[in-house]
């Protein structure tokens, strides 16, 4: 297996760069490490008229066609002003044309500028290198195609949109240019030595270019040439891969889970993407929960599921903690003696920060509406609630929501006030603070007031909110309405992604989730939120469909996930929690006013844990 230096120089200098036969690289290397900053498209040569197999997000982005419009069609539509235009622009230069069907036709690498058009009609400049790859006998299989585009200044029309044009001036800092080093021998054998990208080093290629690509761009570029596959089943380019794209939290908490060494990265990030081992299974417990009780929280500490309080009989608040580790062949609960106890309430939050530490927030208790926290270390030798006395704390409320940032911040939303009365506030709390103080986000605008909707972060400070039951005038609907908040902004406010009659509101494609409250929400690696579970409207639909969405498409799409196994009859908020970011683990089932904690289900998103019989 390669290894190379995790402490090598990544300042991208010329002279770091050297062939694999210790030359130097006689182009400017900088067009290939910016590989996910332009636009890279593979074609097959074996197949007539050199159908894309792959493009990369950057090439949708900045050409407006997604890949399916674009995949199993020759490149050449981009001469073409927009989708619907029959032939080539007479403004492309028909001499450019001409040479690089010569180049195609000799075997030779290409450069040189083109004028093609979005999508839109709007003109760019492409200033384009294609490079034939050889496979093992020597016929050439693929043809690998870098654009780097520019704005042309051509006036043909409507100009782009203040978002594209944005758009393009970002990547126009990554444009590089092109090597006057032009090859004009016609020996095959010449530029087969010389194809561009792999006169460098494995090293180079999978630090500097590789290790910059998406997990999905990381497997379209195996599939290349023998080489690039040979790279890429280097595990410790698949986690520095991985890193990238998850976040560097996200990773250390997926190598804690059981498995996951022996799956490898590249097979985890495989799984991870596609879904396509997610599957639901039963697992039985033992240990009892008693007195028994509903609507309690739970939450995950690494790979132990963490009960806290909830309501026991004729509506008695429980303060008590239990705990099951799925580390152990045989899990159990266990009753954990704990000092300090906070009052018992049902209708709380419990979440995990800072590794091993519970933060409790909020709830219905014995006297009534609580705002207060608590903090407890599971791991002390003697676990100890600890109360937090946060400054300008929050109203007291129940059937609210949470969730943690950085491993150190309390995010609470809405819930339920005095009188019944709906909340629609956000409010922070640092704990790595010495005196924390609750901060509230001042906003022009929030979403309608409402209870029992779900908080997920993803994107690594970006907030999105789903669900609920929602206030809409004297009214209160159940709710399928989806809106997010960027936490990195200056000024951090909601924005409506998709919902009726919201500001910025929009209709999403795909089949979008019933209306609901008290469901589950599982934020996925790479910022996919999965939705499932909950009280549905009529109740006509299972608790187990599961629904995909992710908020960093340009045009959010709901897609319904079908996974085999055997899901529960119902699954609520407040009892599933998400063990390892690859597990939901579902607490017990539900028959009347009964619950049944020693009855688990398990939607597993990867292979890594084994399977009940």
């Amino acid at each position: 297996m390669m290894e190379w230096d995790s402490n090598s120089d990544e300042s991208g200098d010329e002279e770091g760069f050297k062939f694999s036969d210790g030359g130097p690289v006689p182009f400017p290397v900088e067009d290939f490490i910016t590989a996910t900053s332009c636009c890279f498209v593979v074609t097959d040569a074996l197949e007539p008229d050199h159908p894309v197999i792959y493009c990369n997000s950057v090439f949708e982005m900045v050409t407006g066609y997604r890949a399916d419009e674009v995949l199993g069609r020759n490149c050449r539509f981009l001469q073409c002003r927009g989708p619907f235009a029959k032939r080539r622009h007479h403004m492309v230069d028909s001499t450019v044309v001409a040479e690089i069907r010569r180049c195609l036709e000799n075997g030779i690498e290409f450069q040189g500028e083109l004028l093609n058009f979005r999508k839109d009609g709007s003109p760019l400049m492409n200033r384009l290198r294609l490079t034939p790859i050889y496979g093992h006998d020597e016929n050439i299989t693929h043809i690998i195609g870098i654009q780097f585009f520019s704005e042309a200044n051509i006036d043909l029309g409507p100009l782009p949109s203040p978002a594209l044009k944005e758009t393009l001036r970002s990547t126009d800092k990554f444009h590089s240019s092109f090597t006057s080093f032009k090859p004009t021998a016609a020996d095959r054998n010449f530029h087969h030595g010389f194809c561009g990208l792999f006169q460098l080093s494995d090293e180079v290629i999978a630090l500097k270019i590789l290790s910059l690509l998406t997990p999905r761009d990381i497997a379209a570029v195996g599939s290349v040439c023998w080489r690039l596959y040979e790279l890429s089943k280097n595990e410790d380019l698949w986690r520095v891969v991985c890193q990238n794209a998850w976040g560097s939290q996200t990773t250390r908490v997926l190598e804690t889970v059981p498995g996951v060494k022996r799956l490898g990265w590249g097979q985890l990030a495989r799984e991870l993407t596609t879904l396509e081992a997610a599957a639901w299974q039963k697992l039985s417990v033992g240990g009892p929960v008693e007195p028994s009780r509903c609507n309690f929280s739970a939450c995950a500490v690494g790979n132990r599921v963490v009960l806290f309080g909830g309501e026991g009989v004729n509506m008695q608040p429980m303060n008590d903690l239990f705990v099951l580790d799925l580390n152990s062949s045989h899990p159990v609960w266990e009753h954990v003696k704990v000092s300090s106890r906070p009052p018992g309430r049902w209708g709380h939050t419990l979440s995990c920060v800072n590794g091993s530490n519970l933060v409790l927030f909020g709830g219905c208790g014995t006297q009534g509406l609580l705002n207060d926290v608590f903090v407890l270390d599971l791991d002390a030798t003697t676990p100890t609630w600890r109360e937090i006395s946060g400054l300008a704390p929050p109203l007291p409320r129940s059937w609210h929501s949470s969730c943690t940032l950085d491993g150190t911040k309390l995010i609470v939303s809405g819930g339920c006030a005095d009188s019944g009365v709906l909340l629609s506030d956000t409010f922070l709390l640092d704990l790595s603070m010495e005196k924390p103080v609750w901060r509230e986000f001042p906003m022009a605008w929030t979403p309608p007031s409402r209870l029992g909707h779900t908080l997920s972060v993803y994107g690594g400070r970006k907030i999105l909110m789903f669900g609920g039951l929602a206030k809409s005038g004297q009214l209160r609907f159940r709710s399928s309405d989806v809106f997010t908040m960027d936490l990195s902004e200056e000024e951090p406010c909601w924005r409506c992604v998709t919902g009726s009659g919201m500001p910025g509101a929009a209709n999403p494609g795909g089949v979008a989730p019933p209306p609901r409250l008290d469901h589950v929400a599982v934020s996925l690696p790479g910022g996919r939120i999965l939705i499932f579970g909950g009280s549905v409207t009529a109740g006509l639909h299972s608790a187990s469909q599961l629904y995909l969405l992710d908020p960093m498409e340009e045009k959010p799409t709901w897609r319904i996930l079908n996974v085999p196994g055997r899901p529960p009859r119902f699954a609520w908020g407040h009892s599933t929690c998400v063990v390892g970011g690859t597990r939901a683990i579902v607490l017990g089932g539900q028959t009347g006013e009964d619950w049944m904690l020693n009855e688990l289900h398990e939607l597993s998103l990867t292979s890594s844990t084994g399977r009940a019989e």
